[in-house]
């Protein structure tokens, strides 16, 4: 029997990294001209989808790559700190006992990674890590990572906290299990469609058995 290949997503599907990195965006804000996210302002773009999200802003297209290279700097500083999603360890360790194969696909750098997966000691969970920007969704990343890899789409299914998440799977022609704990909100992301939606990490294994 083929195994299933499950990739995750790392910002805010196992790192919880919202906090910080809306830290890190505020005090980057008038660098690279954008208007700093207030309380009530993350409640609104945590309903809106990736490239609502740059209209809103206000932010030139071209400077976007700029400003993620210099989030994954100002994030490597705080690695340490950070926590994981509550119950995604345990979450985690079950697919991988069940011979599940396991991955990472992240606009986050490898170094930031791997620094936090050591640090909670999750680095032995992970067949591999792959780490590529996009502006508007992975879709590109996730089809050369399955070349790369050999892994037919059909046996793949994808894990993350955003709409672009979703959208990328679906484009990739993968399946899609979108989780509520992260960044986008339960309504966003229900919009998006995805096979399936859930709340807490315990409820991976039983999804993904029906996958």
């Amino acid at each position: 029997m083929t195994r299933k290949v499950i990739i995750f997503d790392f910002d805010g599907t196992i790192a919880d990294t919202v906090d910080a990195l809306v830290t890190i965006a505020n005090r980057l804000a008038v660098e690279f001209g954008y208007v700093q996210i207030s309380a009530n302002e993350l409640t609104l773009l945590r309903n809106l989808t990736s490239r609502e999200i740059i209209r809103y802003s206000g932010i030139s297209l071209f400077k976007i790559p700029f400003l993620v290279k210099k989030v994954k700097g100002e994030l490597k500083n705080k690695i340490k700190d950070l926590e994981s999603i509550p119950g995604i360890k345990e979450a985690l360790t079950e697919l991988k006992d069940k011979e599940y194969r396991l991955g990472i696909i992240t606009s986050n750098s490898q170094e930031n990674v791997s620094a936090f997966l050591k640090c909670h000691d999750l680095d032995y969970l992970f067949e591999f890590i792959h780490s590529g920007v996009t502006i508007f969704g992975k879709t590109t990343i996730i089809n050369n990572v399955l070349r790369q890899k050999q892994i037919k789409p059909q046996i793949v299914i994808y894990v993350g906290d955003e709409t672009r998440d979703v959208e990328a799977a679906k484009k990739a022609n993968i399946k899609v299990v979108a989780v509520t704990w992260g960044f986008n909100s339960p309504e966003a992301l229900a919009k998006e469609n995805p096979d399936f939606l859930i709340n807490h990490p315990s409820e991976l294994l039983e999804v993904i058995k029906n996958c």
